[in-house]
């Protein structure tokens, strides 16, 4: 082969690899803003769209329980925006008193649902301009989640809160004490009345993780308790919580050669962010729809009949997003991609965050036919440093476009985990990604 041959392959590569790693949407409006990066924070970018392409967007401010002047107390505010061009402008609707929340369409209502310590819920009958007063689904217990996924099937709405269990000792950031409790609606029914809705039984993680069990996967990945916090830089710096799962997402597989296929369409299954140390896994669980109309959570069951606990996903280890796309049959995942996971923790800068799977700035578009397998759509957006992140995100589909929410910062920002900005991102025909 000849060198100018050599060369022009060579070229041609560098130059297809960088179009490759092009962000495939980079360039952002800025929905949210805070006025104060050090102390107030933007949390929980939700997203949807209704029939008439008006976009709806929720997130929350908060001052991460920590008080501020001039009052000396914890700020929160939790906030509702619409856009009727495309994302380009956004008007403030109204504020609401939950966190967590989501929102999503049902029947001829747009609702909202979130947590102030209960599930709670609030409804809008004309495109989100005008809201009920919240209302709460439960009564008891201290419940949690993120802006994960809502799921259309049999005239249904399905959707998972989570569920703290009491009492169980766990210090530190309780999630080990989780368990996802898939909620189940008829999609035309007023979803604020409590009897309308339906809650599987609950799971608790901590009932079902077994270390002796983990099958060489090397979970947990750093040496944890099951009740404390264990440091990993001592005396007290770096540190892992106990395991756990949370920020759940439910999927239907409706391949009829899917391994995990239920022809009666009573099966769902639940793919949830793993806190492991460890990156590119998830948590799942499933819940079956029994015959008098209850739904049961358990785990999964490989052909095998090994117990599964955990599966591939990139960015698995972080909040992350799917949404089915019927038009092309295939799962997409909106995520966030470690880069530099085995750094010694004693090693890391000082602008990353938390533990070294906790990479924030990178956020990725992933698509699957089967929820296991994953091919690499592309890099959605990034963060000039690890501080400045892009993560935590939402999206929807707008016509062949991708419509993303997103928690971000500038170089502002207090960190990666707080960041001082709530940004819209939109992916340009991602159908046109699949190869």
């Amino acid at each position: 082969m000849s060198r100018l041959l050599t060369l022009s392959l060579s070229l041609f590569s560098a130059c297809a690899l960088q179009a490759q790693v092009k962000p495939l949407a980079q360039d952002y409006v800025t929905v949210w803003e805070s006025p104060d990066p050090k102390q107030i924070f933007g949390y929980t970018p939700g997203i949807c769209r209704l029939d008439s392409g008006r976009l709806v967007a929720t997130h929350d401010v908060s001052s991460a329980r920590k008080p501020i002047k001039p009052d000396n107390k914890p700020f929160h505010e939790a906030r509702v925006l619409t856009s009727d061009d495309g994302g380009k402008t956004w008007t403030h609707r109204t504020s609401f008193d939950m966190t967590f929340s989501r929102p999503f369409v049902a029947g001829k209502s747009l609702y909202v649902i979130g947590k102030s310590k209960q599930v709670g819920i609030i409804r809008s009958d004309d495109d989100g301009v005008t809201w009920s007063e919240r209302v709460f689904l439960n009564d008891k217990g201290i419940w949690h989640q993120s802006a994960c996924n809502v799921l259309y099937a049999k005239g249904n709405v399905y959707l998972v809160m989570e569920k703290h269990a009491p009492l169980r000792g766990i210090k530190g950031w309780q999630i080990g004490d989780l368990a996802p409790v898939l909620m189940r609606a008829k999609a035309d029914s007023d979803l604020t009345q409590r009897k309308n809705w339906t809650l599987a039984s609950e799971l608790v993680f901590e009932d079902v993780w077994d270390a002796n069990k983990s099958h060489y996967f090397g979970v947990p990945f750093y040496p944890v308790d099951r009740d404390e916090v264990t440091y990993l830089v001592p005396p007290k710096g770096r540190s892992i919580s106990p395991l756990g799962w949370l920020e759940t997402n439910v999927v239907q597989f409706n391949d009829p050669n899917h391994i995990w296929y239920d022809p009666a369409g009573k099966t769902f299954h639940l793919w949830m962010r793993a806190h492991t140390g460890l990156t590119n896994y998830a948590a799942i669980a499933q819940v079956k729809e029994n015959d008098d109309g209850s739904m049961t959570t358990s785990l999964v069951k490989a052909p095998s009949g090994q117990t599964m606990l955990y599966a591939p996903c990139p960015g698995g280890q972080m909040r992350f997003h799917v949404l089915y796309d019927e038009k092309t049959k295939l799962y997409w995942l909106l995520s966030s991609q470690a880069t530099d996971s085995m750094i010694r923790p004693d090693k890391m800068p000082p602008d990353r965050w938390g533990t070294p799977d906790n990479e924030r700035h990178r956020l990725t578009l992933h698509f699957s036919k089967n929820m296991m397998d994953w091919c690499f759509a592309g890099l959605v957006c990034t963060g000039a440093t690890p501080k400045e992140s892009r993560h935590y995100a939402s999206m929807c589909v707008d016509g062949e476009d991708l419509c993303i929410l997103s928690r971000s910062g500038d170089s502002r920002a207090h960190s990666a985990h707080n960041g001082n900005l709530i940004t819209f991102h939109r992916v340009k025909k991602f159908r046109e990604l699949v190869y």
